[in-house]
């Protein structure tokens, strides 16, 4: 009668068990190792964020007492965050960058004619850059119509806001790039920016940006970029 049960395999050594126990003790190290590496690479890549931007964090810090009254619903920046560089056109059609205005203190706005909030804050915008716009500041406010680009040049002239260059983006692209660094969640959306692209507070939605209230908050922001410091 034959044995159909297939043979016991041969014990194996136990200096084989030991190497094969050796070899497995480095490979799970090995991946723990990259797995160490890999996850803390992704924590410094969060919440550390530029450290060229620490300034601003301190600015946002040191003006964080002025925000209230009409400006209380801005956020003062906690972690460092270099802005992208935000690409549209001025007046003329001209390509310009938000580093074009390096070496002031940027309020960036983005507004269009279709959202209501935006055409009740553009008076308070253009008021604004009267009374504080020059060589330390400036309102850089960019229409983001994506149909008839005569319409916000319209409504403009209309109101007679004359104090505001005119800024545009018919593709709309500067609220997508905002949007993926957490700083465009609706319109309009504000964000003050030091003179080296660096986030000091953010809205959004609108503020009377002419007020006693917004005009000693940037004042006090533009302080330390004026003193060169």
């Amino acid at each position: 009668m034959t044995n159909d049960k297939p043979e016991p395999s041969p014990a194996r050594p136990a200096s084989s068990r030991r190497t094969l126990l050796a070899a497995g003790a480095v490979a799970v190290v090995a991946v723990a190792g990259i797995a160490a590496v890999t996850f803390g690479g992704l924590l410094r890549g969060r919440p550390a964020g530029d450290q060229a931007c620490q300034a601003a964090v301190a600015t946002a810090k040191r003006i964080s007492p002025l925000i209230k009254g009409e400006v209380a619903a801005l956020t003062a920046a906690t972690v460092p965050l270099r802005l992208p560089d935000l690409a549209f056109e001025d007046g003329t059609g001209a390509a310009r960058k938000l580093s074009d205005f390096r070496g002031k203190t940027v309020l960036l706005n983005l507004w269009a004619t279709w959202c209501v909030p935006c055409r009740k804050e553009m008076p308070a915008l253009d008021g604004l850059q009267a009374k504080l716009g020059g060589d330390a500041f400036q309102v850089v406010a960019v229409n983001i119509d994506t149909r008839d680009p005569e319409k916000p040049k319209a409504f403009l002239s209309d109101a007679k806001l004359t104090r505001l260059a005119y800024f545009s983006d018919p593709k709309a692209k500067v609220f997508q790039d905002l949007k993926a660094v957490g700083r465009a969640l609706g319109m309009p959306t504000s964000v003050l920016v030091d003179a080296q692209g660096c986030e000091i507070a953010t809205i959004a939605g609108p503020a009377e940006w002419d007020s006693s209230d917004a005009v000693k908050l940037i004042q006090a922001a533009t302080t330390k970029t004026a003193a060169g410091l």
